[in-house]
Formats: structure tokens, sequence, C-alpha cells
């Protein structure tokens, strides 16, 4: 016999689909929230109030055919058992969400056979119903199984009774599931019309012979087991009652149990329960042990059913945690196989010859069926008690090593403790012989202390004193240079000033002298100016006098000489008069105006050298101040 080393650890696969929308899902108008995205291997859950993501090995949308999802998740596992290893998939969801449907596949190829391979192939089809296993290919009906662990593989169970067809052909396969899946529990909900209300197990056996170098044959044993999970909805929404109920209460509990199972294996909890339930027992090979395992969750896209999808795929996001390791099974050759069987034909034959005279010990099948399987139980929990003991001895071992090192350090410390508390009391002692000393130069610091800062004080104030006696002597001999120079300068400003005012005097004396002079060019130029003016105008009114004179004595001569004279002449005299009386006007206007416009400019250059004058005295008059200050600058 052979056996290949075992493989790292893997994850469980898990992959969804989701149906598409039924025709009461549409009537209600019970709208789509799932959305599948296969190329980001994702779901998204839309909700108004949330929405929610799911991540998975591979999705599937509702358009997905059977044989994509075969070669997704079937096919690779094929190639796994032809390879000797134990493989499971499982289909998990709410009902009506077309978990039998995808596990059963579709009939399109019969032409499928591997009858003459060298090797054969065996199925069973396995029912858990409230709680009690039935074989569905048994000739009797309603056939109860026996579960026993399996004691050559731990994890393992051996179901009592179950019967293997073997097969050739893929029609004979359809034939046998068809049967079984006649006698399958079912019953309208109303969720479904044809719900299943059972699990089911269909298991396919493949036994391949293979030969050695040496020319030995062996045989090598792969095993698939498609599981069918019953619908995973509570019991109010699936309507059930009475009989129904309590069918829907064994499968919640069972998928419960499944539920602990796989959270307990990831949190790594050491104990795990898979004998809360059948099903749990059915799986624990395929949840914990040494089977490669894949789950398909489906689900429905409706809206109606948000919560039991919800659910499905927390639980399907949950399974992707759990961790394998699966193992090949054993190759067996064909003399060990033989042997095998020989044996166990000797001890049946033993057991006859003991049942026939009556010689031995020998009850009832049922109840030796009964006992084996109790005794295979306490076996079990005596393994498992042994283990636990071991453990607590390997424990106890550590923690008696802890306290012996424990007490160790403990006396160490004592010893440590001890020498502390001399050294302590020695430094206690010391402290206070240092103490009464430290008080006593604390007094005498004290006390020079004070005579320390009265001498201090004393100094500061006396080097105050002094300090501020040498400022004042500074301060009085400053002062008196600065008498001196003050009366110095002074005097050589008074001496400055007299002098500086007599040129101030010359400089007021002569500028007076040179306006004056102005002054009086100025006037004698006005005055000049307007005697010709007064002259014009006495000028300019004799001859308007004369003017006026000679026209009256022309008048009176015309009216003398012409006293038969016509209008017209009289009103040629009368405009001539009016002429020369608008002459005159316009004269004396011309010479007013000329004499307006004239003496404004005659004031303004006045002014203008009366500026000029101010000017002059001005700037003098800052020279002079400025050598003053200069003189007490350099004084």
């Amino acid at each position: 016999m052979s056996k290949k080393g075992d493989q790292k650890n893997q994850r469980i696969q898990v992959f969804a689909r989701c149906r598409p929308l039924n025709g009461i899902e549409r009537r209600q108008g019970s709208p789509s929230v799932v959305d599948v995205i296969p190329e980001k291997k994702e779901i998204l859950l839309k909700d108004k109030n949330t929405n929610r993501e799911f991540f998975f090995d591979k999705v599937f949308p509702s358009d997905a055919k059977q044989i994509t999802i075969y070669k997704a998740v079937v096919g690779p596992l094929i190639q796994e058992v032809l390879n000797g290893y134990n493989c499971t998939v499982f289909a998990y969801g709410q009902t009506g969400t077309g978990k039998t449907y995808t596990m059963e596949g579709e009939r399109n190829n019969s032409n499928c056979s591997w009858e003459d391979d060298p090797g054969a192939v065996r199925v069973s089809f396995l029912e858990l119903y409230n709680e009690e296993l039935f074989d569905l290919l048994s000739s009797t009906e309603f056939a109860k199984l026996r579960l026993y662990e399996d004691t050559n593989r731990k994890g393992s169970v051996i179901i009592q009774g179950l019967e293997e067809i073997m097969v050739n052909n893929k029609d004979e396969v359809y034939t046998i599931l068809e049967k079984g899946t006649s006698r399958r529990q079912t019953a309208a909900t109303m969720l479904n019309a044809t719900s299943s209300r059972s699990h089911t197990v269909f298991s396919v056996t493949v036994h391949i012979k293979e030969n050695t170098v040496e020319g030995e044959e062996l045989l090598k044993t792969g095993k698939l087991n498609l599981v069918d999970l019953a619908g995973s909805e509570n019991v109010g929404r699936s309507g059930a009652i009475d009989k129904r109920a309590r069918e829907a209460g064994n499968i919640n509990q069972s998928l419960l149990t499944l539920g602990r199972v796989i959270t307990a294996l990831i949190e790594k909890q050491p104990h795990i329960p898979y004998r809360e339930s059948k099903l749990t027992r059915l799986l624990q090979d395929s949840l914990g042990g040494h089977t490669k395992t894949s789950i398909i969750a489906t689900i429905s896209p409706a809206l109606c059913n948000f919560d039991e999808t919800i659910s499905t795929l927390d639980y399907a996001t949950k399974a992707k945690s759990i961790t394998i390791r699966p193992e090949v099974n054993q190759k067996m050759t064909k003399r060990a196989l033989i042997k095998e069987y020989t044996e166990e034909i000797e001890r049946l034959r033993r057991d006859l010859i003991a049942l026939r005279s009556k010689e031995g010990f020998f009850i009832d099948s049922d109840n030796y069926a009964s006992l084996v399987s109790s005794i295979s139980i306490k076996e079990n929990m005596i393994k498992e008690l042994e283990d636990k003991v071991e453990t607590l001895k390997e424990e106890k071992q550590k923690i008696e090593e802890m306290f012996t090192l424990t007490k160790e350090e403990l006396e160490k410390t004592c010893e440590q403790l001890n020498e502390t508390t001399q050294k302590y009391q020695e430094t206690t002692a010391e402290l206070s012989n240092t103490t009464h000393a430290l008080v006593y130069t604390q007094e005498v610091l004290s006390k020079t202390a004070l005579d320390r800062d009265e001498k201090e004080y004393l100094i500061n104030v006396q080097k105050k004193t002094e300090g501020k006696l040498s400022q004042q002597a500074q301060v009085i001999d400053r002062k008196k240079k600065v008498e001196k120079m003050n009366e110095s300068c002074c005097q050589d400003f008074r001496m400055m000033h007299q002098k500086q005012c007599i040129k101030l005097d010359d400089i007021i004396t002569e500028d007076k002298g040179k306006e004056l002079d102005f002054l009086q060019s100025v006037k004698g130029g006005l005055d000049e100016m307007m005697s010709n003016f007064t002259n014009y105008q006495q000028n300019l009114t004799c001859c308007l006098v004369n003017l006026s004179t000679q026209s009256e004595s022309n008048f009176k001569n015309f009216s003398t000489s012409f006293d038969e004279g016509t209008s017209n002449k009289r009103q040629w005299i009368a405009t001539l008069l009016k002429n020369l009386n608008s002459k005159k006007e316009m004269h004396i206007e011309n010479d007013q105006k000329f004499l307006q416009e004239s003496l404004p400019s005659l004031i303004d250059q006045l002014n203008v050298e009366n500026s000029e004058v101010f000017y002059l005295f001005q700037e003098n008059y800052n020279k002079i101040c400025k050598k003053i200050n200069e003189h007490k600058k350099d004084g």
C-alpha cells in the first residue's frame, strides 16, 4: 500500500448563482435588487437603505448555463477524484432558488460510458429527513440507516446498510437518480410547489486499477459527494404548519448546527459541534477534514426575498474562511485487499459458527449494531479524554516547572529582601544622624546667612551712597564748567549780536532808502500819468463843449436861415447830435476802461516789488539768525 504526502491547507471554494425572476415574483411586481458582476467576482445587493457587496471565487448570472457551472465547479473536482481524493459539492440557499436544479444538471448526452475502463463506478443515494437516515436506492421502502464513526479515518463516518449500485454509463446513473428523487420527501410550500423537505447526498465512488513497475496491481479510490441541502428560509416564510412545521424546524436545526460548525472552524475553537446534528456528522470530513469541498450558494434576485438572500450570502462568505487539508486515499494492493476481505470473511464465519452452535456471545443484529455504535462512540470519547489527559499532564508539568522556577526566584528574592532590609536599617540610622547634623548645619548656615546678608546690605548701602555723592560731585563740576562756558558764550553772543544788529540796521536803512526812492519814482510816474490823463480829459471836454456850442450855433443859424426847412433836415440834425453824444460817451467809457485796466497792473507791479523787498529782508534776517546759532554752537 502507498499513500501520497498531504497537501498544504486550502480554502473551501465558494461560488454563487443567481436565478432569473420567476412568474410569481413578476406577478407580485417585485423588482430585482441583485447585480451579478462576473468580471469582479462580485454580487451587489441594492436596497433603499444599504448597498452590500459580496465577493466569491466565481459568480454566475441568471443566464448562466449548466455546462458553464459544471466546467467551473465540478470539472476540476472530477480530475481530483480520479487522482484518489474525496471531493464534495453542496448547494445551499432558500427554497426555490435552484439548488436541486443546479445539482442534477441536464440530461443532454447519453453516449457517455466507462464500461470498458479499468475500474468501476458505484453510486449511492442517501436522504436525511427529520434527523433520520434513509437509503433512497434500497428495495425496502423507508429503510432506516445507522451512522458509525470510521475508526480507520478520523472525522469520517460509516453508514451501515447503505446500498451501493455499480453503474456502467450515464443513462444508468440518471435512472438511479430519478428513482431516488421520486422517493425523496417533497411538499408544496409558499415558496415552491415541489419543495425538497430533506437533505440528500448522492455519492459517486470510483475504483481505478493501476499497475506498479513490478507488475503488482493497485486499487485507487476516489469519491464525489453531491449534497443537496433543504431550503434555508424560516418557518413563517415557508408557510409550514403541523407536520411541515416540524420538518422545517428540523431542517433549520440542522442548518443552524452547520452554521455553528462553520463559525467554530473559522474561529478555530477547541470543540467543533459536529455531533449536534447528523447533517454535520455526514459533512464533518468535507468541512474540516481531508476532503476537497466546494459550495454553491443559490439566491433569488427579487426584493421580496431580500433578507433570505443576505442570509445566504453571509453564510457563504463565512464558509470562504474555512481551511481544509486534502489527503489522498490510500492505494491498496490486490494482495492486501484480498487479505482484508479474507479476514473479514473469517470473522463473519466465526460469528456464524458461534451463532449456530450457540457457543459464545450472540445478540440481535440491531442490538449488536447499537452496541458497536455505542462502543465506537465511547472509544472516541476515551481517545478524546486521553488526549485531554495528555494535554493536562503536559500543562501540569509546565506549571510544575514554572512553580519550581518561581520558587527559586522567590527564595532569591527573599534573600535579596533580607539584605535590602538590613541595608535599609543601616541607611536609616545613618540618615537619622545625618539629619541631626544637617539640622545643626542649617541653623548655623541660617545665622551665617543673616550676618552675611546684613554685611552685604550695609556694603550695598555704602556703595550706593558713595555712588550718589560721586555723581553729585560730577554734576556740580559739570555745572560750573557749563556756567563758565555759558557766560563766555553770552559775552561773545552780545558782541556778535551788537555787530549783527548794527549791520542789520545799516542794511535796513539802505534798503529803506532804496524802497523810498523806488516808491517815490513810482508815485512820480503815477502822478505824471494822472496829470496827463486829467489834461487829456480836460482837452476832450473842451473839444466836446466847443463842438456842442458850434453845433448849437450852426443849428441856430440853420434855423434862422432856413425857417422853411423840411422835416428831413431836422431829423438829420437830430441824428447827428445823437451820434455826437454817443461818440462822446464812448470816448469817456474807453478812458475809464483804460484807467481800470492800467491801475491793477500798476498795483500788482508795486506789490511784486514790495514782496521782493520783503524777501530780501527775510533772507538777510535768516542769515543773521543762522550766524548767531552757529556762534552759539561754537561757543
